[in-house]
């Protein structure tokens, strides 16, 4: 009798455990569902997903798959970045059944994590294609170029027991310097100040072997090195210009990292460097591109390195042969030549020689004064800026304005829309009611579009390949303050209403001079939230400071008798040039230019930065001088775009409306925020 007790109440407890599972299984599903569209199956199939088993979770390729390999053959092992879950595709069902009955609620121990797993059938796997990623140009990597006896040897070669003044405990990382100090007040170095004791010793065949390789020309008379501790980084940056020659060599010694190279027009290439290799750059991954380490613990690696001999491109495409590694202790020697003439490179936007770290654009522009002039000041700095900061500017532009939302739903079924100016597209999925099409003047906005799936078009917006009376609706979003004389931006409205068919409504926005409407002051100027009686409110980052947020628009509206036309006072034009407006500032004059600051996304606090401006399809074409740079700690240039703004005065779009024949202005308003 009391066995037959004891046993009810292990099978209760059983049957607790089991229904317990089934819930965390079906919570595991819902949110797969919920925040990865994953659609789990009912039925026993050979593709299992595995929640809380990801790169994202702290878990190791490895771990994973000895995991699943007790209960049969794996045949395919995917592992999305950054992702909490994976899949497994068993080569057979049988195998899949018994992972899923055996792992399911079972706990695995990967490092430092312990993480308890979730398994549920799936249909299907569908792996993401591989991207090739080359490396930038005048970029190399050589594996193995030093012994692990002469790795031993160079960094014994380094005393970091003696404190001196070419030593310093840095933020991030230990810092000591050979043969000239690098100044990180100024980033530069004392040129006429070389340090008593010259390159340890210990280095000279190594050298010697970049020289005799043809990795040099000449022997380095700099070096720094970097000591990492697990978890410690760099942020992105440019070496200066002005402080050293082209041709920089990394050597990395005691753990491998990945470093990243970022172009200023968003592209990202991940290079992992491995333990005794040689990073090579020189021209334009020297001059032109951010490097930088994120500071983190752990590093996307591919699981088996394959990268080629000849050093064109890393593996960290290949997402699904991705796993975890833990860094460790890494030490850097990075061996450059003092520069003692002005730079002469052909990345002037980035060259602090040829003013690429003023604060104004390097030639800085005047109001046009014919077509010519207007057509070249709108190709620098306004076409070729949102080209470069194409990538940036769309991650911005994500949230649609609400009442150009009410505007396009308020429209029939079936009617057709034209977004001219379209940007990153996002009006135009806004109504799937509408048949939409949309067009801009940058090639890397309509590729954008091209890639969420909408139907657009490159055109400038003075010339729009539609027909004559073809759409019912148009919208111009914070476009035509673009145009840089009141012509073009006349001509602007009027092929808008070429565009629509006979009653066919237009929305137009353009930013706002007045930055203060019916004593409200706009959201955009920077004191506009000060904190009220003594209410302490936390600094926002500098980003928070810049118009990704754009000012108050001031959208069509009925005739302000008001309106007077022409220019205001402005009082920081010199000579007609263009004046640089302060973001977050209440404006000083109609025509400005406004800076843009190219940054990356934000990953674990580290912000990280590109430089400089190279077009995209021409690598031989000038650049443009719309981009400076100004540095930030640790010599980071950071990029400042100038884009070109003629901001209307109020009644000054009513105006320019009604200067076209057969347009009545329906309704007007001031709108905010993004």
């Amino acid at each position: 009798m009391d066995c037959i007790v004891v046993n009810n109440v292990k099978s209760a407890r059983r049957g607790k455990e089991v229904k317990k599972l089934l819930r965390k299984q079906l919570k595991a599903s819902h949110i797969l569902l919920k925040h990865e569209g994953i659609s789990t199956a009912s039925q026993p199939t050979k593709n299992l997903v595995v929640a809380n088993g990801g790169l994202g979770n702290g878990v190791s390729r490895e771990d994973l798959s000895a995991a699943m390999k007790q209960f049969g053959d794996v045949e395919s092992l995917f592992m999305p970045p950054q992702k909490p879950y994976a899949f497994v595709t068993y080569r057979s069902e049988d195998d899949a059944r018994k992972a899923h009955t055996q792992l399911n609620g079972q706990k695995l121990q990967s490092g430092e994590n312990s993480v308890a797993l979730y398994l549920s059938y799936v249909d299907s796997v569908k792996h993401n294609e591989e991207v090739l990623v080359h490396f930038p140009e005048g970029l190399a990597l050589v594996e193995d170029f030093v012994s692990p006896e002469e790795e031993a040897l160079l960094l014994a070669a380094v005393d970091w027991s003696t404190s001196n003044q070419a030593q310093k405990a840095l933020k991030h990382r230990r810092v000591k310097h050979y043969g000239f100090e690098f100044r990180y007040d100024n980033n530069n170095v004392d040129k006429d100040k070389p340090l008593p004791a010259g390159l340890p010793e210990e280095c000279l065949p190594v050298l010697r072997r970049c020289l005799q390789d043809g990795h040099i020309n000449v022997l380095p008379d700099q070096l720094t090195v970097n000591q990492y501790a697990t978890g410690q980084g760099i942020p992105p940056h440019i070496d200066t210009h002005s402080a050293f020659e082209d041709t920089i060599l990394s050597l990395s010694l005691g753990a491998k990292t990945v470093m990243e190279f970022r172009h200023p027009d968003g592209r990202v290439v991940p290079a992992v460097l491995p333990e005794r290799s040689l990073l090579v750059m020189k021209g334009e991954s020297r001059y032109l591109w951010t490097h930088g380490i994120t500071p983190r613990k752990f590093d996307l690696v591919p699981a088996c390195e394959t990268q080629s001999a000849d050093h064109s491109e890393p593996d960290l495409g290949s997402h699904g042969g991705l796993t975890l590694s833990k860094r460790g202790t890494r030490t850097s020697f990075t061996f450059r030549k003092i520069r003692h003439e002005p730079c002469c490179c052909a990345f002037p936007s980035a060259c602090d020689s040829q003013g690429g770290s003023s604060p104004c654009p390097p030639s800085q522009p005047s109001l046009p004064s014919c077509h010519a002039d207007a057509t070249r000041l709108e190709d620098e700095y306004v076409h070729r800026v949102y080209d470069a900061i194409a990538s940036h500017f769309s991650s911005t532009r994500h949230t649609p304005w609400p009442r150009v939302c009410h505007f396009l739903s308020s429209l029939r079924p079936g009617s057709v829309l034209a977004d001219v100016g379209c940007g990153n597209g996002k009006y135009l999925g806004v109504n799937p009611q509408l048949i939409t099409v949309g067009c801009d003047r940058s090639s890397a906005l309509v590729q954008i579009c091209a890639e969420r799936g909408f139907n657009a078009f490159v055109s400038d917006a003075l010339s729009v390949p539609l027909r004559t009376d073809s759409c019912d609706a148009c919208i111009s979003i914070a476009v035509i303050h673009h145009f840089s004389t009141q012509e073009r931006r006349l001509a602007a409205v009027r092929e808008l209403v070429r565009l629509l068919k006979p009653g066919g409504q237009a929305l137009i926005y353009v930013w706002a001079y007045e930055q203060e409407y019916n004593k409200q002051k706009s959201k955009y100027l920077k004191d506009h939230n000060k904190p009220q009686n003594g209410e302490k409110t936390k600094a926002k980052p500098e980003e928070a400071q810049e118009p990704h947020e754009e000012p108050s628009i001031l959208t069509t509206s009925h005739l302000d008798n008001n309106y007077t036309g022409g220019l205001k006072d402005d009082s920081k034009m010199t000579e007609g040039k263009l004046s640089v407006h302060t973001n977050r500032t209440a404006f000083n004059s109609q025509d400005l230019l406004v800076p843009w600051h190219l940054k990356g996304r934000k990953t674990r606090g580290e912000e990280e930065f590109s430089s400089g401006l190279h077009t995209a399809n021409n690598p031989d074409s000038k650049l443009s001088p719309s981009v400076d740079t100004s540095q930030v700690p640790g010599g980071s240039s950071v990029p400042v775009f100038h884009r070109y703004y003629h901001v209307f005065q109020q009644g000054e779009l009513e105006q320019l409306c009604i200067e076209v024949t057969g347009v009545k202005v329906q309704t007007s308003y001031h709108d905010q925020g993004n």
